[in-house]
């Protein structure tokens, strides 16, 4: 009587992985050369961005080395007057008091919103008087449709009556008077060195912007020219006023 032998059952074999996922198990290692791929590709990828971030750098860069070099700066970026720092706030009324021809009391802080060109003198108006007035009369004048902008202020140091003739050159211009010149020293600089006095506020020329904040000043004997195309400059590259 023959046996019969029956061998085991061998389990079943495990399907075979693809090579993908064997070298994701650690089982097989990634193909040669793939590493170095990827590498390079975040290399590429990289550079972009850097070359993205300096090129957005490099206006504020550049901007940094002319502030700190102004001799790098081109000629006509560069203001003619002189620039009052730190810049000075108009003062409330009755820190400067004024009036008006008639006597009513007149309040600085009404022309906020302008651009204020500004000068201040005796009521008589000797000559330097009446060129500061011509200089801003025609700067005004000569802004074309930005006229509007803009308006001009003379501050009168005394209680004299004013001729005839500069009412009648200089009409547009607001006049009025200061009460106490000393308030108006506080808020409009001289020359520096100079003593304190009618003299020395009725020297200089001077700018407040929009915001009612005093910024430029022309010496005696400002070249109209240069103080018309400061004006021009200010208006055109503004946004207020």
């Amino acid at each position: 009587m023959e046996m019969i032998v029956t061998k085991p059952n061998k389990p079943n074999s495990p399907a075979p992985r693809s090579s993908a996922r064997a070298a994701y198990d650690g089982i097989v290692p990634p193909r040669a050369g793939t590493e170095g791929k990827t590498s390079a590709k975040k290399s590429r990828s990289v550079k972009p961005l850097i070359f993205i971030l300096l090129l957005s750098l490099a206006p504020v860069i550049a901007a940094l080395v002319v502030y700190f070099n102004p001799q790098l700066r081109p000629e006509n970026s560069v203001a003619y007057g002189t620039l009052v720092e730190p810049q000075r706030p108009m003062p409330p009324a009755n820190e400067l008091e004024l009036t008006t021809l008639d006597g009513q009391p007149f309040d600085l802080n009404t022309l906020k919103g302008k651009w204020v060109l500004a000068s201040a003198d005796v009521a008589e108006c000797p000559e330097s008087c009446a060129r500061k007035l011509f200089i801003m009369r025609n700067s005004h004048a000569s802004q074309g449709k930005e006229v509007g902008r803009l308006t001009r202020v003379w501050f009168i140091l005394d209680d004299a009556e004013v001729p005839e003739k500069v009412l009648e050159a200089y009409k547009g211009t607001v006049m009025v008077r200061v009460t106490n010149p000393e308030q108006l020293g506080r808020f409009a600089p001289i020359a520096s060195g100079a003593e304190p006095g009618l003299g020395t506020l009725a020297e200089p020329m001077w700018i407040i912007d929009p915001l009612g904040n005093l910024i430029l000043q022309y010496r005696e004997g400002a070249d109209p020219i240069k103080v018309r195309d400061d004006i021009s400059k200010l208006i055109k590259n503004s946004r207020i006023g």
